[in-house]
C-alpha cells in the first residue's frame, strides 16, 4: 500500500456514475416492481452502500477507511437506461474514489443479477469518477459530455 503516513487529514469526497442499458419492457417491469426478487432499485442501493464498506477487503492495496457518508441514487432514464449515483465522504488522509466506484459498479451487477432471467443483453457502461474533493490534488470535477 501506498504509504500516506505523512499526509494532512482533509475531509475527502468521491462521486461516481455508471449505467446499465436493457430492454424497455426491462425498464418498465423494474417501475412497475414485478420481480420476484424484490424492489430492484432498493436492493441495488443497498448493495452499493454495503459495498462501500468492503472496498478495501476487494480491490487489492486499498487502505480501509473510517467512511462518514455514503449515499447511492439510482434513476430511471425511459425508455431503456438506469443512471446510478454514489457519493462518499471521509476525513482522512486518502481519498474515496475507489469506494464510490466500487459502489456504482456493486449497484450496477444487482441489477444486472436481479433482471437476467428476463434480459439477458443488458449491459454495464460508463463507470467513471466524476467528482473529486479535497487532499492535496484539490478538487476534480469531470466535464460533462453531451448524450
Amino acid at each position: 500500500m501506498v504509504d500516506v503516513s505523512a499526509k494532512a487529514v482533509t475531509q475527502r469526497l468521491a462521486r461516481a456514475e455508471g449505467y446499465v442499458q436493457m430492454q424497455p419492457a426491462t425498464l418498465q417491469r423494474i417501475l412497475e416492481q414485478g420481480f420476484g426478487k424484490g424492489e430492484v432499485f432498493e436492493v441495488a442501493r443497498l448493495a452499493g452502500i454495503m459495498a462501500t464498506k468492503r472496498t478495501a477487503e476487494l480491490i487489492p492495496l486499498c487502505h480501509t477507511l473510517p467512511l462518514e457518508s455514503t449515499s447511492v441514487d439510482i434513476q430511471a432514464i425511459e425508455p431503456d437506461r438506469v443512471r446510478i449515483e454514489a457519493c462518499v465522504s471521509v476525513t482522512s488522509k486518502t481519498g474515496v474514489e475507489m469506494e464510490a466506484l466500487t459502489a456504482v459498479t456493486v449497484a450496477a451487477l444487482t441489477i444486472y443479477d436481479m433482471c437476467k432471467s428476463v434480459d439477458r443483453e443488458m449491459t454495464i457502461s460508463q463507470v467513471q469518477l466524476i467528482e473529486k474533493q479535497g487532499g492535496r490534488s484539490g478538487h476534480f470535477l469531470k466535464e460533462k459530455t453531451p448524450g
